[in-house]
């Protein structure tokens, strides 16, 4: 308890907030709500070898919450001197993603779902903030959680002109619940969603699900680190509990 309220305690001051009154909680989906972030990886490696490009599996995961046009023009403007047009960035992705959804379909995370009911019985909305552009996983939560996430409360790689670590995501994910920056928590995985949501002055809670090191999303600003989404569900109610003192 001492941990969180002191982290708690360090937000509210940094931000000029007096306190922290919980509405919704912003999350991430890749390596959050989904196991899919080595699929993501392994997609990504491959599909850039069949362009003549390199994007190494471990370096896919320090892109995660980009927008597939930022990582590609990324590996082009260092490995082929340019950044792509409309055309080619769409082919690329379209071969990522043909590759992503003939691997193992990624399981939802566990713990994820516990903490989405445990939410809504609480009265707390989750809201869904991802870059991702699969149709084929955002088909799935409905799948796996239904009735949690409803498509005015979600935002994707289609709504928004600026990716992770832009905070444009985490900002527009605050305007469609109709809430101010001290009423959402943000659940991240990746360095630059982490950054996202520092930026849009969010707590933001990050969950390392992947290999990096913990010292990296917490360099990114994280207030608060678990290691999985079952612990942060374990954990969850003392958590809140340092938000309402």
């Amino acid at each position: 308890m001492y941990m969180f309220k002191d982290k708690v305690k360090k937000y509210l001051t940094t931000h000029n907030h007096t306190t922290l009154d919980l509405k919704a909680v912003l999350f991430d989906m890749d390596g959050v709500l989904f196991d899919s972030m080595k699929n993501h990886a392994e997609a990504w490696n491959q599909a850039m070898k069949v362009y003549g490009m390199t994007l190494s599996r471990e370096e896919a995961y320090m892109h995660e919450g980009r927008t597939g046009k930022a990582t590609i023009n990324i590996v082009s403007k260092r490995e082929r001197g340019y950044e792509v047009d409309d055309e080619e960035a769409s082919r690329i992705y379209q071969t990522k993603s043909d590759i992503f959804n003939n691997l193992p379909k990624a399981e939802p995370m566990p713990g994820a779902g516990d903490l989405l009911h445990h939410l809504m019985d609480t009265n707390i909305t989750p809201v869904l903030v991802t870059g991702s552009g699969q149709r084929s996983l955002l088909d799935k939560l409905n799948h796996y959680y239904p009735n949690v996430f409803h498509q005015n409360l979600m935002v994707t790689a289609y709504d928004v002109q600026y990716g992770k670590p832009n905070p444009e995501p985490y900002l527009m994910g605050l305007k469609k619940a109709g809430i101010e920056a001290n009423q959402a928590v943000v659940v991240e995985n990746a360095p630059l969603g982490v950054r996202a949501g520092v930026a849009a002055g969010i707590f933001t809670i990050a969950v390392n699900t992947g290999p990096l090191p913990d010292h990296v999303l917490l360099d990114e600003g994280a207030d608060v680190l678990f290691h999985s989404m079952q612990e942060l569900y374990e954990h969850w109610d003392e958590l809140k509990a340092s938000f309402e003192e």
